[in-house]
This record gives structure tokens, sequence and C-alpha cells, in this order.
């Protein structure tokens, strides 16, 4: 595809509009390049083939001041797509920095359920300003859906849905469908309400399109349309849009009327969002905006390493009581690291697993039992082989039998833990409601370390001293 050259620009950087598809660093260095030498034609050409993604994308990883000139080049004409992309402290600085009115035409672009999630996620005294100046019809959408708890169903909702009586035609839907002009940008089902705004079925697109223009839609509609309350929790949502195959959903409010709708496209956030989440918790983090202050960054992380620090201290007090058993006999110390680790990484392995299994609620207590069981063979089955394998090693290594069974037989017992452990002690979180992916990692660690360390020293001071 054509590309062009601008001034001040080295000819081999060029970027054509097929390659910048691609976020690079070439083109971050290039859109930065325009920025500081005020090249407004070169920075609407390397931009305007851009997806909104994309843009917030570049946003977040250029510097304090090419933001800034980025915001100020874009001014009212920004995408307000490009807000509902941004990381929290890369949204916060952009809506300082544009003028309230131009934040305010932005939001009000918005679906409903993508307004809500730029509102949310900005300083509260900003939001507040900028929500009572917003027109009334906007305004009262916004406010219903941030009354909902975070993280629901209702923060999620578009409220802009298309319903229909069951008494209408397919013909009259479709004309309907013609003719009406605030539809919403994107939708797959319609929705078919009694006249109290209750739905009592849902028919698809594709399936009205190709029905006779003379059937009523109370005939063809699906009676039994999956609608979720409105304070139902997003990892509920995704789990019904995933066990379903569903690409919309319909949201009800405690009355059992129909307020909206959730799509598939928030429910792929919501999925790729809690994800992320699990992930960052078992590491004892919370936050992943790379864009964060030091101190933020350092009191998010801060909690986890103290308690890390009390765990570790603890096992440090059980390896202190063996001090006499490890002066007599180098060979442990050497070898102790080996023990904890194995039998870290064996609890991570079956925790990994498990934490996932919980969030997709594939472990329940139906099979609680024989996924305990088979966690229970696996590390057994594990433990006995690197038994072997770290036995055969220490005792050609040290050439002492006996301290190749010690550890053989401290390997096997801290592996077989470390995999009930692994999945007993999510599960147990998960059962007094606390969440499994943030404090597990720490607890299963510490058993690891706690079991292996007093195994391993507790036979070797019966056995060899």
């Amino acid at each position: 595809m054509e590309t062009r050259d601008f001034p001040k620009m080295d000819k081999n950087k060029v970027i054509s509009h097929q390659d910048m598809f691609e976020v690079t660093p070439e083109l971050i260095e290039e859109i930065s390049h325009a920025l500081r030498e005020h090249n407004t034609e070169q920075l609407e050409y390397l931009l305007r083939p851009l997806h909104s993604a994309d843009i917030a994308k570049i946003y977040e990883q250029l510097g304090a001041e090419d933001r800034t000139g980025f915001t100020s080049h874009f001014g009212p004409e920004l995408d307000p797509e490009v807000l509902t992309e941004l990381e929290d402290n890369a949204l916060d600085q952009i809506m300082r920095e544009m003028d309230d009115q131009v934040v305010i035409k932005a939001i009000t672009q918005l679906e409903s359920d993508d307004a809500v999630d730029v509102l949310e996620d900005i300083d509260e005294e900003d939001r507040s300003r900028i929500i009572a100046a917003m027109p009334d019809e906007e305004r009262l959408a916004v406010e219903e859906g941030l009354s909902y708890p975070e993280d629901s169903a209702g923060r999620m909702v578009q409220r802009n849905i298309v319903t229909v009586p069951g008494a209408w035609t397919v013909g009259q839907v479709i004309d309907f469908l013609r003719t009406e002009e605030e539809l919403p940008s994107e939708f797959y089902e319609i929705f078919i309400v009694d006249p109290l705004h209750h739905p009592v079925g849902m028919v698809s697109l594709n399936k009205l399109i190709r029905t006779d223009g003379n059937v009523p839609v109370s005939e063809i509609m699906n009676t039994d349309p999956k609608i979720i309350p409105a304070d139902k929790d997003q990892e509920e949502v995704a789990h019904m849009f995933r066990q379903y195959d569903l690409t919309s959903m319909g949201v009800a409010d405690e009355s059992g009327r129909l307020i909206g709708m959730i799509t598939v496209d928030d429910v792929v956030d919501v999925i790729d969002e809690e994800a992320e989440e699990d992930i960052l918790r078992m590491a004892g983090v919370r936050e992943t905006d790379i864009t964060e202050s030091v101190f933020d960054a350092s009191k998010n992380r801060i909690v986890w390493l103290l308690v890390n620090l009390g765990t570790a201290i603890i096992a440090s007090m059980v390896i202190a009581m063996f001090d006499g058993t490890i002066e007599q006999m180098v060979a442990l110390a050497v070898l102790m690291p080996i023990v904890a680790s194995m039998g870290g990484n064996a609890g991570t392995q079956t925790m990994t697993v498990t934490v996932r299994s919980l969030a997709t609620k594939d472990l329940t207590s139906s099979n609680i039992k024989r996924v305990v069981l088979k966690e229970f063979s696996i590390a057994t089955l594990n433990g006995t082989v690197i038994a072997i394998i770290i036995g055969g090693l220490s005792f050609v290594y040290f050439d002492n039998s006996l301290l190749g069974f010690i550890i053989s037989a401290a390997m096997i017992i801290n592996m077989v833990m470390a995999g009930l452990a692994g999945i007993l002690i999510p599960v147990g979180l998960d059962r007094i409601n606390i969440d499994p992916a943030l404090a597990s990692s720490i607890f299963v660690t510490t058993v690891t370390d706690v079991v292996g360390f007093f195994a391993f020293l507790g036979l070797a001071s019966i056995f060899l001293m």
C-alpha cells in the first residue's frame, strides 16, 4: 500500500497504512515526534486508520508531555470510544486535561453502559461535576447505572434495547426496525414484553428475517429467555454467557421489569478483567496500570509482602528448631532449599488449577471429593518420581544412603501435602467468601515450607544424629 514522506521524518521509518493497524514502538516514536514538532498533518495521517483501542494504547505509552499534546491535538474531535479503552490513571489524566463540555459531549455519545464504565473509574469529585452538567435523560441513565453495586450486571447494562409486544407480527416488527431512529448501535435479539414491561420471550434477528411477515412474533419467540437480575455479580454474568453460548442477555430490576441488556462484547471485557485480576491477586498485586505513581504501586504491594514476611518468619522458626542438627551436618543446609522449592512449585500447580476451576465453576461440592483424591494421587506419583531422582543424586554426591532415603521420604511427604494444600486452601477460602486468588498463594507457600523443613530436618534429627 502507498506510503507518504513527511518533513523531518526518517524515510527508513515511514509506516504504511497496513502496518499501522499494529501498535509498534516505531509507530509510537513517530507519533511522539509529530507531537513535539506540532506536525498536525503527519499526526492525522498516522492516527486516522487506527481503532479507538489502538489510540488508547498509544496514549498510555506516551510520556506526560506528549499526552498533553495528544489531548490538545484532538480536543473536541476525540473519539468517545477511546475513553472506554483507557486504564484508570490514563483516563484520569485525559479527563483532567479536557474541557468539561468536551467530556460531557463525549460521554453523552456513548452507550449507557460505556458511559457508566468511564464515569465509575474517574475521581469522585470530577464524576459528580460531570454528571451534574449532563442532559437530564443521559444523567438519569448514568445515575441509575451507578446506583447498582460495583461489578454487578446493573453497571454493565445497556438501556437502549428493542422491545415489542407479543401481538405484533413479524412484518410489524421489521417495519418498526426500519423506521425507528433510536435503535441500539448493535443488537442481536428482540425482547417481547407484556404491558408491565416484564420479559416474556426473545427472538433472534436471524429467525425474525427468515419468518413470514404475517406470523405473530409470539409464535416464534423463545419463551425461556435468559434474564439476569441487575444486582448479579459480573462473574456470574460471564459464566452464563460461556455456559449457554449467548450473544446477549436481558437484565431485570428487582420487580422483574426489563431495564436493558448485556451484550457479548462487554462480557469479553469482563472475562479479561476477571482473569487479569485473579492472576494479579495470586501475586499479591492489585494494579496493572504502568502509569500509576511509585507511591501507589508500593502501597498496593506492601501489604501482602508484609504478610509474606510473617509466614517466612514462621518457616525460619521451624529451621531454628533444628539448628543443632544443621550444624552437625552441612549437607542438610545444601538440600533444604530443594525440598521447599519442589513443594512450593507442586502446590502452586495445584492451586492455579483449583482457583481457575472455582472461577469457572468446574469445581463444585458435587465433585470436590473426586478432585481431591485425584490431586492426592497426582502428588503422590510426582512426589515418588522426584524422590527417587533426588534421593539417588544425594546418595551419589554425599556418599550417604541414609541421607538419600531421608530426603526422598521428606520429598514425598511435602509434595503430597503441597497437592492437598493447593486444592483445600482455595476451596476453604472460597467457602468462607474470601477470594481464593487473593490469599491462597501465601498460605500454600507457608504450608509447603513448614511441612518441608519439618519433615526433612525432623527425619534427619531422628535417623542421622
